[in-house]
């Protein structure tokens, strides 16, 4: 919605939304800003997304264009067939009341348009990363929505020693409801079990994975990683995760990861104080889009 942004964004596609309601001057933070200016150029998204079969919806909730276009763009996705995943920021509590209910409103709309929402607890951030600079901390956080995006879609795209197809990927994330994400490194001569233990304490995965009804790993190393080492990642979550539960996994190989090994863990049909604020719970009603209202 905001022009100026749009014009430093590096993309094949891009789409200024609602250039009649914003006159290209963005939301104001203001959610319903956002949505309307979405469906105002619902017919350019829907172009856009038609013939995908994976569509990954990003966005920083709690401000006008991300919380309230997100659900629009999801929902088009949904419809058109794609297996939709959305991964979202929550706002940092220094960021203020208004925002973070914002934030909790656009989640219950996404949870209800989107096969899986992978949420990024951007508070949970500041115990990775510690007293940074607020630049640098959004920094941070954009990169965590970018490697969950590529660890993702590398299980399908990239050759590794175990591969996966669209269809394993589809099997885990097609109605996965809220799920929560662990990323995960190490280069020391136990690489493989630091990497996944890494993971699983990131304080992004704030969350008891014993109960989870699903997850997806992706275990990442150079040319000289071992099937035996990859295994071993696996079998630690296994270890830990209930023994009901779905668990797909898959290898890629990066050149540049000699000697080291990274995992990513998203674990869906999780429960989580970080997904609802903190009490925990969702708002009253959140069965129901329409009755979820964002606040000025």
């Amino acid at each position: 919605t905001d022009v100026q942004h749009l014009v430093n964004i590096e993309a094949d596609t891009k789409i200024l939304m609602g250039q009649q309601k914003t006159q290209g001057r963005g939301a104001g933070s203001l959610p319903q800003v956002g949505e309307e200016a979405a469906i105002e150029s619902q017919e350019e998204i829907q172009d856009a997304i038609d013939g995908s079969d994976m569509v990954f919806v990003t966005a920083g909730l709690g401000g006008g264009t991300g919380t309230g276009s997100a659900p629009v763009v999801a929902k088009a996705a949904r419809e058109s067939g794609a297996l939709t995943i959305a991964i979202v920021t929550t706002p940092f509590t220094a960021e203020g009341e208004v925002r973070r209910t914002n934030a909790e409103a656009g989640l219950e709309r996404l949870r209800d348009v989107s096969d899986t929402v992978i949420v990024v607890p951007n508070d949970r951030l500041l115990d990775a990363v510690g007293k940074l600079p607020v630049r640098q901390a959004f920094k941070v956080s954009d990169e965590v929505l970018m490697r969950s995006v590529k660890g993702i879609t590398e299980l399908i795209t990239m050759p590794g020693l175990v591969n996966l197809d669209f269809a394993d990927v589809r099997t885990v994330m097609e109605k996965g409801g809220v799920a929560m994400i662990g990323l995960g490194e190490s280069d020391s001569d136990s690489k493989a079990q630091d990497s996944v233990k890494s993971a699983l304490r990131s304080p992004l995965l704030d969350v008891d994975i014993s109960g989870a009804n699903s997850a997806l790993v992706n275990v990442t190393g150079g040319q000289d990683m071992s099937i035996e080492e990859a295994e071993g990642v696996v079998e630690e979550i296994y270890d830990r995760i209930d023994p009901d539960a779905r668990i797909i996994w898959g290898t890629s190989v990066d050149d540049d990861l000699e000697g080291e090994m990274r995992t990513m863990i998203v674990v869906t049909g999780v429960e989580s104080p970080q997904i609802y604020g903190r009490n925990g719970e969702a708002p009253e009603g959140a069965s129901e889009v329409e009755d979820i209202d964002y606040v000025e």
